[in-house]
C-alpha cells in the first residue's frame, strides 16, 4: 500500500483565475494616457488589493491606538492585531519561534539593523564579508560602512555571462577571517535565482552565518527558513501586496539574543536608569518606539491574501508568464534579454539598441505600459555587463499574458520610433 501511494504524483494545483483575482486590485482599472493599465513594475512594488485596502481602513477606523502600554480597549485590541500578524508572518515563513520575527521599515532596515547589531559587535579588523555581484545596494552599501568603520574587507562572488553565481569561486572566498555572508535570494535587476541554500550549507561548514536578502523572493515562492537553515532573512510587505514602510527580518532567536539592539528608545526596555539600562527581551529589543502598527497588521492581511491565493499557485502562473515573456522579448531583432539564468523569478530586463532605457520607459507609458529603467540600485550588475541600465519588467500573479503581448507590442513601437 505504501510503495503504490509512493508511485502516485499529486494533482497540479488548479490555475488561476487571474481575471477574477484581477477583480480585487482597483487599481488595475485605471486608464493611463486613454491605454488600459500594463502595470509590469512589481519588483519595486506590486499593487494592493481591496482585501487588504480594507484591512487598512478597518484599523484606522475602528482599532487605532499605541501598543504594549494601555489597558483600555483600543490599546488591547492594537496590540493583540499587532501580535497575531508577528504569528502570519512566523507561519508564512516557516519560522521555530514568533518572537524570531522583527517588524522593521522594510529590507533596507533589516539588513542595517543586522549590520548594526550583529556586524559592529562580531566582525573586526582584517575580518572578511562575502557579498555577491548581483546584490541590491541595500546589501553593499551597509557593509561597506561596517567595513570602512571596523578595517575589515568585503569579497565578491562572481556571475557567469547568464547571470548565475560561480558557486566554485564563492567556495574558495572561504578563510580563517570570513565572517560573514550576504546574499540575496533573487536579483532584483536580473531574476536569477539564487542557490542559497547550496551556499548556506557553504557558509555554516565554515561556521559563518548567511543574511538572505529575500525581497524578490518573499512574494513569488513559498519560504521556509528552518529548511533553508539560514540565519537572517529579510523582505518588505510592498513587494507582496502589503503597504509601504513595512518589513521584516528573521533571525535564529540565538544569534538574535547576543546582537546588541540597533535603536534605542521606549518598549525595547525592561528599565532605565542614569546608571544603566537593561535591554527587553526579543523581539523587543529590537523594535524600539511605536512600530508601524497599521502597516503590520495590514501586511498580516496581505499574506492572508496570499495564502488564499497559493504560493504555489502564484509560482507556477509567474513562470508562465516570464516563460512566454522571455520566448517573444527574444525573438525582437535589436532586443537583448539581460540575464539568462536557468532559474529564474519574474524578472525580465532587457536593452533595445541604440535607445537608452529612459527612453523605452517613457514611451512604453505613453501606451500605458508601466517598467522599470535604470541601474535598479544594482550597479555593480550593470558594470559587470557592461551597461549603464535596462529596462524592467517584472511580472505579478495578476498580470497576463495578453499585457505580456501589450509590453512587446509597446517595444516594437518604440524600435520604430528610433530605428
Amino acid at each position: 500500500m505504501n510503495a503504490l501511494r509512493s508511485t502516485v504524483k499529486p494533482a497540479p494545483a488548479p490555475a488561476l483565475d487571474v481575471e477574477r483575482i484581477r477583480a480585487d486590485f482597483p487599481i488595475l482599472k485605471l486608464r493611463v494616457n486613454d491605454h488600459p493599465l500594463v502595470f509590469v513594475d512589481n519588483a519595486a512594488s506590486s499593487q494592493m488589493p481591496q482585501q487588504v485596502i480594507d484591512r487598512w481602513v478597518k484599523y484606522q477606523t475602528s482599532e487605532h491606538a499605541n501598543i504594549h502600554r494601555a489597558v483600555h480597549y483600543l490599546s488591547e485590541t492594537a496590540t493583540a492585531e499587532y501580535e497575531i500578524a508577528r504569528r502570519k508572518v512566523q507561519a508564512f515563513v516557516n519560522a521555530k519561534e514568533d518572537r524570531e520575527i522583527i517588524f522593521t521599515s522594510g529590507t533596507t532596515e533589516a539588513i542595517n539593523l543586522v549590520m548594526h547589531g550583529y556586524g559592529r559587535k562580531f566582525i573586526g579588523r582584517d575580518d572578511e564579508i562575502i557579498l555577491t555581484t548581483l546584490e541590491h545596494h541595500s546589501n553593499i552599501v551597509p557593509w561597506q560602512m561596517l567595513a570602512e568603520e571596523k578595517g575589515a574587507k568585503i569579497r565578491v562572488v562572481p556571475v557567469n555571462d547568464r547571470g548565475e553565481l560561480l558557486i566554485d569561486e564563492y567556495r574558495k572566498l572561504f578563510n580563517s577571517r570570513t565572517r560573514f555572508v550576504g546574499v540575496m535570494h533573487v536579483s532584483n535587476a536580473l531574476g536569477t535565482i539564487n542557490p542559497i541554500r547550496e551556499m548556506i550549507a557553504i557558509a555554516h561548514g565554515h561556521g559563518v552565518p548567511v543574511l538572505v536578502d529575500g525581497a524578490q523572493a518573499a512574494p513569488h515562492m513559498s519560504i521556509d527558513v528552518q529548511d533553508l537553515d539560514c540565519d537572517f532573512y529579510a523582505f518588505s510587505g510592498h513587494k507582496m501586496c502589503g503597504p509601504t514602510g513595512i518589513g521584516v527580518l528573521y533571525g535564529k532567536a540565538d544569534l538574535l539574543e547576543r546582537m546588541q539592539p540597533y535603536k534605542g528608545g521606549g518598549d525595547m526596555i525592561l528599565s532605565v536608569t542614569f546608571e544603566k539600562t537593561t535591554y527587553a527581551p526579543i523581539p523587543a529589543k529590537f523594535e524600539a518606539g511605536t512600530p508601524p502598527i497599521a502597516a503590520a497588521i495590514t501586511l498580516g492581511a496581505a499574506i492572508d491574501y496570499l495564502n488564499a491565493v497559493g504560493m504555489d499557485r502564484i509560482a507556477a502562473h509567474e513562470t508562465d508568464l516570464l516563460d512566454y515573456a522571455t520566448d517573444q522579448v527574444h525573438r525582437m531583432p535589436g532586443v537583448r534579454i539581460i540575464g539568462t539564468a536557468e532559474k529564474k523569478a519574474a524578472v525580465l530586463s532587457f536593452v533595445v539598441d541604440g535607445v537608452h532605457p529612459h527612453d523605452v520607459g517613457t514611451l512604453l507609458n505613453e501606451d500605458g505600459v508601466a517598467i522599470r529603467t535604470g541601474h535598479h540600485c544594482a550597479q555593480p550588475v550593470m558594470q559587470r555587463f557592461g551597461i549603464p541600465a535596462t529596462s524592467r519588467a517584472s511580472f505579478a500573479f495578476y498580470n497576463t499574458m495578453a499585457e505580456v503581448d501589450a509590453l512587446v507590442a509597446s517595444i516594437r513601437n518604440v524600435q520604430k520610433v528610433f530605428l
